[in-house]
């Protein structure tokens, strides 16, 4: 596989994104169904506009001083964007939240009033796209798929701005991701999807993935059933790794600082080169509660207190398991 060749703009845009070390310590927060749904847990009217808008200037706020970039979403992340911290790079993402829940095909879908040209002229660094992905769905349904990052692909190289495809892996005929069922199957779908996306002609730059295992189902790490062992779970990191010469960076998956702190020492042990993260709830998730029972000073105190642990923890991890997205192009 061949490395990956970026544009000097490209370059200029990942190196901002990126700490001094070339490694992506990223805070994600474009969140918004499931925000909503977390908001939700703790009022019983909707959640508005305005607190979606405030509880993400205050993330923005308290925590990228300490992050090398952040990724928020156009529809309620736009006030934050201005209180980065001067060093911290921004992506934005580019998907509308969610997926049609009455069809598993859960088809891409774009925000209907941005385009590649219109974040980038928002300030952003890079585009983000999610997609969902079952390599095991019908050519039919993949090839539209494919079609549809080809297009994104292309954007991205004519606004010459990075592409992150975020890519989460699902099987259209199990419904619960979190099930051992599923997790049995889950590190064939994830590397399969990465070798799919690899492909030079989706004009991909970096993969935002998930890791290759559930590892609440490795053995060692959860207290239930144990569906692979440790060397088995090392082999699909180690496979992982292998099957993509693109940078690619880890998301958290809304499990808990601790689990995915411990998940990367594992991961880097099994020789995953992965090039860093884009953490989202296992940073912020706490400061909802604080936001929507006692409002925005209890929420800064949460941020500064276990938010910031949380994310110093993380980057203390990274240093000992990241290696620089240099090092693939």
């Amino acid at each position: 596989m061949s490395k990956l060749t970026l544009s000097p703009n490209k370059r200029a845009c990942l190196e901002k994104l990126s700490d001094e070390n070339g490694i992506i310590s990223a805070l994600a927060f474009d969140q918004r169904g499931a925000l909503k749904r977390l908001m939700a847990q703790y009022q019983t009217e909707e959640p508005t506009v305005a607190q979606m808008e405030e509880l993400k200037v205050l993330v923005a706020d308290e925590l990228t001083k300490y992050a090398s970039s952040m990724l928020l979403d156009p529809e309620y992340g736009l006030p934050a964007t201005k209180a980065l911290d001067e060093k911290a790079g921004l992506l934005l993402a580019y998907e509308k939240t969610g997926y049609d829940t009455t069809s598993t095909k859960r088809l891409p879908d774009c925000l209907d009033v941005w385009s590649a040209k219109r974040i980038k002229e928002q300030g952003a660094d890079a585009v983000k796209f999610l997609l969902y992905y079952d390599v095991d769905s019908s050519d039919e349904l993949n090839q539209q798929k494919q079609a549809y990052i080809e297009r994104i692909g292309s954007e991205c190289v004519a606004e010459d701005i990075p592409f992150f495809l975020e890519i989460l892996a699902y099987d259209e005929k199990i419904a619960d991701a979190g099930s051992a069922e599923y997790a049995k199957v889950k590190p064939r779908k994830v590397i399969g999807a990465m070798k799919v996306f690899s492909d030079p002609r989706f004009n991909i730059d970096v993969l935002k993935v998930e890791v290759p295992v559930n590892v609440k189902y490795v053995e060692g790490f959860g207290d239930g059933e144990i569906v692979h062992t440790r060397e088995e779970a090392a082999d699909f990191f180690k496979a992982q790794d292998e099957a993509t010469n693109l940078p690619y960076i880890y998301l958290s998956a809304g499990v808990s600082a601790k689990l995915f702190q411990e998940t990367l020492v594992f991961a880097h042990e099994s020789g995953a080169n992965f090039n860093g993260v884009l953490c989202g709830r296992a940073t912020w998730a706490g400061s909802v509660e604080a936001y929507i029972k006692d409002g925005e000073a209890a929420a800064r105190e949460w941020l500064r207190t276990t938010g910031f642990e949380n994310i110093d923890e993380l980057n203390k991890v990274l240093k000992t398991t990241a290696t620089s997205w240099t090092e693939r192009v």
